[in-house]
């Protein structure tokens, strides 16, 4: 049967189901842009930036700011966007901040994230205070090398936020604002332009203010406030800063690890929390599983402490509830493991006479001031900062 000798109603059928296919097949094609499509002209939008000022307390060193990602005001606020945009996921349910939530000091207060669809991490979220700071890699395990690149993994991790950067970035593109928000933070001309490299700067640039107020009870006494800590929470300074030798106390053995203004060393222990008769029994290989050096396994980047009574559960598979759990461990010193950190054994008075040297526990009044001072590290002021808060609540 030829066109010519179809019937009327059978030829009106053909056009509808082809006019129908047609427009069905527009409306995909706007959806999901193709690399050859003109895109959306930004240059009548004015690209003026300015440069961002992050605040900081006086005593904290100056934040290292890459010289190819400069903080801007438009910059900044892109990435906070993002950040607590659910778009980047897969099914637009699930943003950064779904696991790092400011009333957590930037975790998601979980032994483990669970991701869009619904199967659970291996490791607790870390707090993302301070974490201009960082260096020597970042995750637990070091595996990222800055905050841009470490910003660009989530997105397509599986059993996070199970997106690709390529349908990331065409969701992006039709989005109703963030053509412009990128052309005033990037410079860009065109939505073509914009990138998951872009993104990435954006949300590296917002995570950058993420920077401790210099209210938290330490801060205050550093600044010369001598009196504001009670005696249990200088014995537990004391104690953490193996300061205490003096006046009787014991070496914590915290500093070592968690040193510096941001209390993180940013280096990687094995602090003791997995028994492992070999390095090879690690169920989680952690800097070793990223680095491939043997010595490496079953160490862990050591978190901020800051703000630590906001950030539990605590180990980076969130194993302790409490930070009388976390002090408990180390005042016994830990379980054994080939590579454990030859300080955690050191936790306590040393006993005369014992060979080779051991030590004591700590008493439950010495654990007390320990923890209480672990909580003048809390800094309320920054995560009710209203600069870092969701901006579309």
């Amino acid at each position: 049967m030829t066109h010519a000798t179809m019937p009327l109603r059978w030829r009106a059928t053909l056009l509808f189901i082809f006019v129908l296919g047609a427009t069905v097949w527009q409306s995909c094609k706007k959806d999901s842009p193709e690399p050859g499509e003109p895109g959306i002209d930004l240059r009548g939008i004015a690209y003026d930036p300015k440069p961002y000022t992050v605040i900081k307390p006086d005593h904290f060193p100056q934040v290292p700011i890459p010289p190819d990602n400069p903080l801007t005001i438009d910059g900044v606020q892109l990435g906070r966007r993002l950040f607590y945009d659910p778009i980047l996921s897969g099914d637009s349910t699930q943003s950064c901040a779904s696991c790092h939530l400011p009333q957590g000091s930037f975790t998601d207060n979980l032994a483990v994230s669970v991701g869009i669809d619904g199967i659970s991490g291996r490791r607790s979220a870390m707090s993302l205070l301070n974490i201009a700071y960082a260096t020597n890699g970042l995750f637990w395990d070091g595996r990222s090398p800055s905050l841009e690149d470490q910003a660009l993994r989530p997105v397509e991790d599986p059993i996070e936020m199970h997106a690709t950067w390529v349908d990331v970035v065409a969701k992006l593109k039709i989005h109703p604002t963030y053509p412009e928000l990128f052309r005033k933070a990037f410079g860009i001309q065109n939505s073509k332009e914009m990138t998951k490299e872009l993104a990435a700067r954006a949300i590296a640039q917002f995570e950058r203010i993420l920077i401790s107020s210099g209210t938290s009870k330490f801060d205050q006494y550093l600044q010369g406030n001598k009196d504001i800590l009670d005696d249990d929470e200088l014995d537990g300074k004391l104690m953490y800063f193996e300061e205490g030798a003096g006046v009787g106390l014991p070496d914590a053995q915290c500093f070592h690890c968690h040193g510096g203004l941001t209390l993180t060393g940013n280096q990687y222990f094995n602090n003791g929390i997995t028994e492992a008769a070999t390095l090879d029994d690690f169920p989680d290989k952690g800097f070793g599983g990223f680095n491939n050096k043997i010595n490496d396994i079953g160490k862990f980047r050591a978190p901020t402490l800051r703000n630590i009574a906001r950030t539990g559960p605590y180990m980076h598979d969130g194993r302790f509830q409490t930070l009388e759990q976390v002090i408990d461990h180390y005042s016994n010193h830990g379980k054994n493991s080939p590579n454990k950190d030859p300080l955690i054994p050191q936790v306590g008075y040393p006993i005369p006479g014992t060979s080779p040297l051991q030590y004591t526990i700590l008493t439950p009044s010495l654990k007390n001031a320990l923890v209480k001072f672990l909580h003048t590290l809390t800094d309320t002021t920054f995560v009710n900062n209203p600069d870092i808060q969701n901006p579309f609540l």
